[in-house]
């Protein structure tokens, strides 16, 4: 079924090449011996992420593979200067992070609303005759042509911003709890793998306090191979300041279920072990108070856990607090930073990457001789010329 949730997108990005100096030299009636005054090319327009808050997808940029930015303008005479080429800016929902699709390496991270990232710079102008006249050469005949062109075909994944991220197999009651505790309305049914795409709700807590928490969907044992959905949705809960995993209570063994949850999450990225971890045992209005009791006896006991139940409220607020309190709002703006997870990736596993997620593997380019590639231009350098 087509979604309007895209999460990930290949593009090409070109910015634009600087314009060529002008050879013109001075001719007037009254004015012998003019000699050059040729103006310098304007630059080329250059390429810029922008973080936007009011996206949340990066469903604009699916139909919007070529962004292209304007070329410099020619210098004229009389010193005229030729008009810089037009920027482009690529807006993106906060959260996005970029990788070169030909290598892999990481890029930026675009993570507040109204940052700015130059991610290609145009050439610059080429300069005009005049620069160059001298005492030995009062009348040169050649200008410097505009720096060239750079293009980049980049990789833009989105990882959402939340406080409180959910692992859990399909069924475990995630989205139930999604919509109990917050405005969210995810889609709720008695099947596995319901919740098809990520989803994001804001739970109020006391004294107008409040924070996000992000549903994915659920994951099972050989997620990292492929299996279910894969772990392609993890990349949303690696921002996440904790990790929230949810396990239902009428399961066969508990602590085997989340250490096969934490296997997986291990596979896909081993820093996520790192994060703050909270355990919620589901369903627990189909359990009653003795049985609890032998449960809660081999529970895991390296992190908090709680029984809840989202249809009958049981332990909620307990769970509100809870979540609240391992997050410690003073220290939350550190513990985001410290989530934020930046990997080259395996170019071995790029291209399969690509296929999974419905991208092309080849874009079309337009051809033109004066492209550059990004990774060969560490600075601009003044080019030589030589008499002619």
């Amino acid at each position: 079924m087509e979604t309007n949730f895209i999460d990930y997108v290949k593009i090409v990005c070109r910015s634009g090449k600087g314009g060529r100096g002008s050879m013109h030299m001075h001719r007037a009636k009254y004015v012998p011996n003019g000699g050059p005054d040729g103006g310098d090319g304007g630059r080329g327009g250059h390429v810029y992420l922008r973080g936007n808050r009011n996206y949340w997808t990066l469903l604009h940029l699916r139909y919007e593979r070529h962004v292209f930015a304007g070329h410099g303008g020619a210098g004229g005479k009389s010193g005229s200067h030729g008009a810089d080429g037009a920027d482009r800016y690529i807006d993106v929902p906060c959260g996005t992070v970029v990788y070169d699709a030909e290598t892999g390496r990481f890029l930026c991270d675009v993570t507040e609303d109204g940052q700015i990232v130059q991610l290609l710079r145009g050439g610059r102008g080429g300069m005009g005759n005049k620069h160059f006249a001298t005492s030995t050469n009062q009348a040169p005949r050649f200008a410097q042509p505009g720096e060239p062109m750079q293009e980049l075909t980049v990789i833009m994944e989105l990882k959402m911003l939340a406080d409180v991220g959910l692992v859990g197999f399909p069924n475990a009651g995630k989205s139930t709890l999604v919509g109990a505790i917050s405005s969210a309305h995810p889609k709720i049914a008695g099947y596995p793998f319901t919740t098809l795409e990520p989803s994001v709700g804001v739970v109020s807590y006391r004294e107008g306090r409040s924070f996000v928490m992000a549903d994915i969907p659920g994951i099972i044992e050989g997620a990292s191979e492929g299996k279910g959905l894969g772990l392609r949705f993890l990349r949303h809960i690696e921002r996440n300041a904790l990790l929230l995993f949810m396990i239902p209570g009428d399961t066969d063994d508990i602590r085997h279920d989340y250490e096969v949850l934490l296997r997986e999450l291990t596979t896909y990225n081993p820093e996520l072990l790192n994060k703050q971890r909270v355990l919620a045992i589901t369903k627990a209005d189909l359990l009653d108070d003795e049985l609890m009791q032998m449960l809660e006896a081999d529970l895991p006991t390296d992190l908090p856990h709680l029984f809840i139940s989202s249809v009958t409220g049981f332990h909620i607020t307990q769970l509100k607090d809870l979540l609240w309190q391992q997050l410690d709002t003073s220290e939350r703006q550190a513990a985001h930073a410290a989530a934020i997870v930046h990997r080259d990736k395996d170019i071995t596993s790029l291209q399969h990457e690509l296929e999974d997620e419905g991208e092309d593997l080849d874009i079309d380019i337009i051809d033109d001789n004066d492209v550059e590639d990004i990774d060969d231009i560490d600075d601009f350098e003044i080019i030589d010329f030589s008499e002619q």
